[in-house]
């Protein structure tokens, strides 16, 4: 019984590692309401972080919250509704501290 128990609190434990991940997204994600997407379902999550439209036709975001949140953040993100995502190139980074879930937009 106190094995069980022991084993569930480490992996609830690595589940819930608060971390921070920046990926860039390809497909068609500019123009669709696609960091706007982006933003609920993060909210949604109680991560926080930024999303923004890059130059090159991609979207940036960078998120902060426990792992488990942010994995489910990533695998939501095909359901956007009108986005074509084709690629998510995703990597942890060292924590960062965000106020909120916040749309950049570049001038």
């Amino acid at each position: 019984m106190g094995n069980g128990n022991i084993m569930s609190g480490i992996e609830d434990t690595a589940l819930h590692r608060v971390i921070t991940v920046e990926a860039y997204v390809s497909g068609k994600v500019q123009g669709v309401g696609f960091r706007a997407c982006v933003r609920n379902i993060a909210a949604g999550l109680s991560l926080t972080g930024i999303v923004q439209n890059l130059d090159d036709g991609r979207v940036f975001f960078a998120a902060t919250g426990d792992s488990a949140s942010i994995d489910k953040l990533i695998s939501s993100l095909h359901e956007c509704p009108r986005a074509i995502v084709k690629n998510i190139d995703a990597k942890e980074v060292p924590l960062r501290n965000f106020d909120g879930f916040n749309i950049v937009r570049i001038p």
